[in-house]
């Protein structure tokens, strides 16, 4: 047996990589040309498959993609090829799940404000100067801070995709206290932490009752520009949405529209159709009602052995015959 890696990979993986696959070979190809003069024994790849060291490999059993999203990376050959496609999902599920939560708390408590607020020296409760609060007025009172201040165990959450990610947000989600609904393309099960699990039929029915919509979806033929003008007028007037996904789900034009319209009340994105995001988008000019992080969600210490583990799981597997983890549709791009 043998495994082809291309681009090629440091010393120290290399060696890991080489004292688990025992008797397979392993070839660190260092261009692809010298990929190509081993593919056509090739029994699996790691790295970047193009067409030609597809076409070259008649024997090629397994591919394992370096990353989790495969929009990229899948194209219709590699679809059509018998071989077992695995990808890197599941590494990052609980540290994107962090930053959902952080953009929740941030426009519930209204953090992003007070942050920028800070920056300019100035002392202004969200909610305005005639809104203080009376407390001889006794706990019936209601100040416009009040309502400007969300509370969370009274809020819905709406997760748009229930895979890995979106179930990890929902765990969160329903340790604040808050109701969550998910809707999935998949017939997947229920998780206890979702009050409510639909076929994406019923995405108006969770836009219509969320206080935060999550996009936790993979970027698909299906997905592709699934948020539009449209969908932001389902959603409730004081909701926002949270894009985690991928870019390309969202179209920007639209929600900035929104936005202007007050059709929605905010949003947080990590992820845009165009990244970076230009320096002349509208988006970057709604300081207080928009959060725009850098692609950075998946961010963090614990993923790169994450990522070796699992390409050395997957290795061992093979090697002793066994099913692979991470097994992707190569039609479905998940």
């Amino acid at each position: 047996m043998k495994l082809v890696i291309h681009p090629p990979v440091e010393p120290e993986r290399l060696r890991q990589i080489t004292a688990v696959a025992g008797p397979m070979a392993v070839v660190n190809a260092d261009d692809e040309e010298h990929a190509l003069r081993h593919m056509p024994d090739a029994d699996a790849f790691f790295g970047k498959i193009t067409l030609r060291l597809l076409a070259s490999a008649p024997g090629l059993r397994w591919v394992q993609s370096p990353t989790a999203s495969l929009e990229h990376y899948v194209f219709p050959d590699l679809a059509a090829h018998p071989c077992v496609l695995t990808n890197m999902r599941g590494l990052f599920s609980d540290v994107i799940a962090d930053q959902v939560m952080g953009y929740v708390i941030c426009f519930a408590r209204n953090l992003h404000v007070y942050v920028l607020q800070a920056a300019a020296g100035r002392w202004a409760p969200v909610g305005g100067e005639a809104a203080r609060v009376n407390f001889a007025s006794g706990p019936a009172f209601v100040s416009d801070m009040d309502r400007a201040h969300r509370h969370l165990a009274d809020a819905t959450l709406g997760v748009i995709g229930l895979g890995a990610i979106g179930r990890e947000v929902a765990r969160r989600a329903a340790a604040f206290g808050m109701r969550v609904i998910a809707v999935d393309p998949q017939a997947v099960d229920r998780p206890p932490e979702v009050a409510a699990l639909w076929s994406l039929e019923e995405l108006p029915q969770l836009l219509g009752q969320s206080d935060f919509v999550v996009i936790a979806a993979p970027h698909t033929p299906q997905s592709a520009a699934m948020f539009r003008r449209p969908q932001f007028q389902k959603m409730k007037r004081d909701a926002y949405l949270i894009n985690i996904g991928r870019g390309a789900i969202v179209v920007l034009d639209d929600l900035v529209a929104a936005l202007e319209a007050g059709e929605i009340a905010g949003a947080a994105l990590d992820v845009f159709e165009t990244e970076p995001l230009p320096p002349d988008h509208a988006l970057w000019r709604m300081p207080g009602r928009v959060i725009l992080t850098p692609h950075v969600a998946g961010y963090s210490p614990r993923i790169a052995g994450r990522h070796l583990e699992t390409l050395l799981g997957n290795i061992r597997r093979f090697v002793r015959g066994v099913p692979l983890s991470n097994v992707v549709d190569k039609e479905k791009w998940y």
